[in-house]
């Protein structure tokens, strides 16, 4: 993580919840979660399982999923071990999506001059320039309309329907008198 989202995190996650006079979590300072968190950012969206999952779906439907398989694919590849490991992930990554035979190829400037003999001597950031073009594109481009998808809007309206449910709150209401104790 950046300098920054560590120093975010550390903002959100190691403070304890401050109550109002209630015992109910203070607003200001409730982490985000869910669509809510997706809403913020891309980064965001592509850091929760869930929200990757319907960021999927709906590129699915846009004839661009391979965008964020290869930003996965990318991510995974950073975090292999060995050089033999590091050149298969490598090679896979160029047949599924750089080479000019890919079966999901994604669209990105001078892929061309990333020729397979880069392949043999793979280091983890060698995706990166190509990463970083397909995160910019889905940026500025799917994301917003993804937030506007009825994927998203159904998502966040059944989140906001159990979050309102009497179960929910009576579950809040115990945790909060635990918590407080």
């Amino acid at each position: 993580l950046s300098f920054l989202k560590k120093m975010l995190f550390f903002s959100i996650f190691s403070f304890p919840e401050i109550n109002d006079s209630e015992g109910h979590p203070s607003s200001s300072h409730q982490a985000l979660k869910g669509t809510s968190k997706w809403a913020t950012s891309l980064e965001n969206l592509l850091e929760d399982p869930e929200g990757v999952k319907r960021f999927r779906e709906f590129l699915k439907k846009e004839f661009s999923e391979e965008n964020v398989l290869f930003w996965l694919a990318c991510e995974e590849f950073k975090k292999t071990q060995g050089k033999k490991q590091m050149q298969e992930k490598a090679k896979e990554i160029y047949m599924t999506f750089l080479s000019s035979k890919a079966s999901s190829q994604v669209n990105v400037e001078g892929q061309s001059r990333l020729s397979e003999t880069i392949l043999e001597t793979p280091h983890p950031l060698m995706f990166q320039k190509l990463q970083d073009q397909i995160f910019n594109l889905m940026k500025y481009d799917s994301y917003s309309r993804f937030l506007k998808s009825d994927i998203f809007l159904n998502h966040k309206k059944s989140e906001e329907q159990e979050e309102n449910s009497p179960e929910a709150q009576t579950a809040a209401k115990r945790a909060s008198r635990i918590y407080n104790t």
